[in-house]
């Protein structure tokens, strides 16, 4: 019997207890092809021997750089994992001097890429990374080998699996499993060790939360792989016998969902709002008796309390708005989802009222890439949901407030430390507890809330602390408001920088004939915008006291993005480059002189 104790367990526990037909299906030219878990587990020992040919030695690193998620990047996982060697999957879409930086602080000795996209920046800085022997791709590309290469060298040497065993068996669940480069909010990536315990305890204790029929389920896979929430993820539906789908693209998601049907997904709240948006922009267009039931649904819905709460009358008209309205929601989303898991920010109540009370049950969860990442979960059986929280903490799990209401970890999940940095790995890690830079609070019941991050905390001249994050996720409820940034740190209030809405400010401009101009340079400077803005931004700031309310704002013309280097890969505001980009709308909000 496999005991679960390495990631490279996985597949063969899933062997011995859900061998799957159809382990991991990724889409080849239009159609989805399935590899089993014999064929999934087949492939990643020739990739073992075919790199223990190559060279490979314990403590190697091997980088891993994909755009999409698919069957090969499993494959290469185990496959590199198996030999005590350590993979450091890296974000593709980072800048190449980001590239070069992992490539050589990790010292990685060969890369798989996904792509030509991928493979152009690895080739324009691989000269200056000396430790680099080999690319392999997993497209099939003209200059550069196919992943396939390696498999056909381990096919050639079968003699060298005896050698593979003999590595998996001096691996101990203590040791290094793979290095995350966090992309953090500002400096240089940092690169966290996780052991297979961290993740492989992250992952059990994880599916303890997750309410599906065991061998009997479909994922739907997208968030980024090389980030570790969708990675631990993977290891736990090859743990409960789920299909693995890999979504084409962000693109194709909603088609993907209706061709799949997943009974689970992964999403961050960004996706959600998005998915939230668009309903509702469908909702708008609608007219008479339609457009009535449909915004009578959506207000019933963000009234919802689990487990009944709001009364049996309540319950009686949810049920209706369920058969009318929300079962096309539902629809939309394949049909038949039993859990979406949202991680990575702060979702807003509303949406997990709204998409709750349509049937969809999003349930938020909370963690960092140096816990593995799961701290805690919410889950809908045995009261274990309560919305604005992020559940309870999973087992073996504890978490302790410090007095400046910093949430401490200690458990499996956290990390060994930061690669090659005992300094910062000593700042964050002290007596055995991870020092997580979240501000929090545990309720009497055990739920844990996240009320902000403690880095982003500031105090402004008049000495009242400012706590950004409540501030911006109440604001971005505003279908105007598509990112918001509120500043003032040692000014004498908070004013807020806002990337508009811009999709939605076109429909709007159309709907209302205010015949705006659609250029974004123009529209930010429109004082009829300007205005409709200010109603939101005063709409909102009733919620807060009078020290903590946006008193001005700037609007900007261009989109927030990961490829404009204002947001994160994990869409997380970058707030020093914000700040540095728009520093002329900064020193007008405060009548700075432009320095």
């Amino acid at each position: 019997m496999t005991e679960v104790k390495r990631l490279f367990d996985f597949p063969y526990y899933q062997l011995e207890h859900y061998p799957l037909q159809s382990s991991l299906v990724s889409k080849k030219n239009g159609e989805w092809v399935s590899t089993s878990t014999a064929e999934y587990i087949d492939k990643a020992n020739a990739i073992s021997r075919g790199l223990i040919q190559l060279g490979v030695q314990p403590n190697d690193k091997i980088a891993i750089i994909s755009m999409t998620n698919r069957t090969e990047w499993n494959i290469c996982d185990i496959g590199i994992l198996q030999l005590g060697a350590q993979d450091v999957p890296i974000y593709p879409t980072i800048s190449e001097e980001d590239y070069q930086y992992v490539l050589n602080h990790s010292e990685s000795k060969f890369c798989f890429v996904s792509c030509e996209e991928v493979l152009k920046k690895v080739n324009r800085i691989k000269d200056m990374v000396p430790t680099l022997q080999g690319v392999y791709c997993f497209d099939e590309l003209r200059d550069c080998p196919h992943y396939s290469e390696i498999i056909r060298l381990g096919n050639e040497n079968p003699h060298l699996q005896e050698e593979v065993e003999k590595r998996m068996a001096s691996i101990d669940e203590n040791d290094l499993a793979t290095l995350i480069y966090t992309s953090g909010t500002t400096g240089r990536p940092k690169g966290v060790m996780l052991s297979h315990k961290n993740i492989t305890s992250n992952a059990i204790y994880s599916a303890e939360r997750l309410p599906i029929d065991l061998g009997h389920t479909k994922a739907l896979s997208f968030l980024p792989v090389c980030h570790i929430y969708e990675r631990m993820l993977l290891y736990m539906y090859q743990y409960c016998g789920v299909q693995i789908y890999f979504a084409e693209s962000l693109e194709t998601i909603s088609e993907n969902l209706k061709e799949i049907q997943p009974e689970v997904m992964t999403a961050v709240p960004r996706l959600l709002e998005k998915v939230y948006d668009k309903i509702y922009a469908k909702g708008t267009e609608l007219s008479g008796i339609k457009k009535k039931l449909f915004f009578w649904a959506v207000n019933l819905g963000l009234d919802y309390e689990p487990y009944g709460q709001n009364g049996w009358w309540y319950e009686s008209k949810l049920k209706l708005a369920r058969k009318l309205i929300f079962s096309k929601w539902q629809e939309a989303l394949g049909g038949n989802l039993k859990a979406i898991a949202s991680g990575s920010a702060a979702l807003q109540p509303r949406l997990a009222r709204v998409f709750n009370a349509a049937g969809i049950p999003v349930m938020e969860g909370y963690g960092l890439t140096e816990t593995s990442p799961v701290v805690s979960v919410n889950d809908m059986r045995n009261g274990g949901f309560r919305i604005g929280t992020v559940g309870k903490p999973i087992r073996e799990t504890e978490v302790k407030i410090a007095e400046d209401g910093e949430i401490l970890i200690k458990g499996p999940q956290v990390m060994m430390g930061y690669y090659k940095d005992p300094e910062k790995t000593s700042e964050v890690l002290v007596n055995g507890y991870f020092h997580t830079g979240d501000i929090g609070i545990v309720d009497r019941d055990g739920f844990l809330k996240i009320t902000d991050r403690k880095k982003e905390m500031f105090k402004t001249s008049g000495g009242k602390y400012i706590a950004p994050q409540l501030i911006e996720n109440a604001m971005k409820q505003s279908r105007f408001i598509e990112q918001i940034m509120v500043v003032g740190e040692g000014e004498k209030m908070p004013a807020a920088l806002i990337q508009p809405n811009f999709e939605f400010i076109h429909d709007w401009n159309i709907r209302k004939g205010m015949k705006l101009s659609d250029d974004p340079h123009e529209l930010v400077n429109n004082p009829k915008l300007i205005a409709r803005i200010q109603e939101e931004v005063n709409h909102f700031n009733k919620r807060f006291g009078k020290w903590e309310k946006i008193k001005k704002f700037e609007l900007t013309p261009e989109v927030w993005s990961i490829d404009s280097g204002l947001l994160t890969p994990t869409m997380k505001m970058k707030r020093k480059v914000i700040k540095e980009r728009y520093i002329h709308l900064y020193n007008k909000l405060y009548g700075h002189e432009a320095e």
